[in-house]
């Protein structure tokens, strides 16, 4: 856990209205200097827009917005020399090459001929693209282009990086890599304030996670703390073979139990005492559903998302997946 000292950014009242939508309402939080800070929530929550108002993209409506303790509330921009910014999807350019995309990137801070292009190789090293320097950037992978999206985004050595869902949509060693490379800033002193959907990143990577649902900030706390909430209840995970049929069927049969579909063939059970399992994979197999594995699972920062959301994190990601196929934003 980072040491307690000036906090990196700050924000007072932060709030964000279209017309009669308020999408970002009183929030307030701080961010310590090297502190890795998730900010999570379901989709359209607000996660996005306060990220645009916090690297000058919005325009608050109300409310402060302070770095390192020098207040940017009239004109964020003028603190987009501190800060990396990688949006959910990529802003690089398809017909330049993966060294041209860095250079470029390096040359909108001001950067030298001869620093961009040492910077540019170094980075390309390190994030394991050096063999696809220059090789246009449409035909890199999906991974790739997330890594090297990360890279433009830290090539003048910003003191804090925004992260919109940065592995989303990747294969898994590409995002165990990105993990790892965060892993590493984050241990050189940069502040990593990132937005996500999937839970075991946060876990593995933040100090303090944050929770934002309908634009209000409603908890906010360390990955122990939040999870100590759930640690009084039972989680029973059930598998089938061809689904778990209908969960109404269940809540009426078991009322004092809480069921969420985790994804087709995988149900968890919570609830406040132990469950005997006995009558209810009778009571499954009665409704023609062939229980394959029923375990305890420890809770998780999952469990405690359902419980402050009320969202169940694989809708979430299936609505996610939709609304970039439409065009559409978090």
């Amino acid at each position: 856990m980072v040491e307690q000292g000036r906090p990196a950014i700050e924000t007072s009242g932060l709030t964000k209205r279209y017309d009669e939508l308020v999408a970002v309402d009183d929030v307030s939080f701080a961010v310590q200097e090297g502190e890795v800070f998730g900010f999570l929530g379901p989709n359209g929550a607000g996660k996005t827009t306060t990220i645009n108002m916090l690297t000058g993209l919005a325009r608050p409506t109300a409310g402060s917005i302070h770095f390192f303790g020098w207040d940017y509330s009239a004109d964020v921009k003028k603190a987009q020399h501190l800060m990396g910014i990688v949006a959910d999807e990529s802003n690089l350019y398809p017909e330049l090459d993966g060294f041209q995309n860095l250079c470029f990137s390096a040359a909108l801070y001001g950067m030298g001929r001869r620093e961009r292009e040492q910077r540019a190789r170094e980075l390309l090293d390190t994030f394991g693209l050096a063999g696809a320097a220059r090789r246009k950037f449409a035909a890199y992978s999906k991974g790739m282009k997330r890594k090297l999206t990360i890279a433009a985004g830290i090539i003048h050595r910003p003191v804090i990086l925004f992260l919109d869902e940065p592995t989303t949509g990747i294969d898994v060693a590409s995002a165990r890599e990105i993990r790892q490379l965060l892993a590493g800033l984050s241990e050189s002193g940069t502040t990593i304030f990132l937005t996500t959907h999937y839970i075991e990143e946060a876990e593995r990577l933040c100090d303090r996670i944050a929770f934002i649902v309908e634009g209000r900030l409603v908890r906010m706390d360390t990955l122990a703390d939040l999870v100590k909430d759930v640690q009084g209840r039972h989680i029973v995970q059930l598998t089938a073979q061809a689904g778990v049929g209908s969960i109404d069927t269940l809540h009426q049969a078991f009322p004092e139990v809480r069921f969420e579909r985790v994804s087709e063939n995988v149900l968890h059970a919570h609830t406040a005492e132990p469950l005997p399992l006995a009558p209810l994979i009778r009571f499954l197999e009665e409704h023609g559903v062939d229980v394959t594995e029923a375990k305890a699972i420890r809770p998780s920062l999952e469990d405690v998302f359902v419980r402050i959301t009320g969202v169940a994190l694989e809708q979430m990601r299936k609505e996610k997946e939709q609304a970039k196929q439409k065009g559409g934003g978090a």
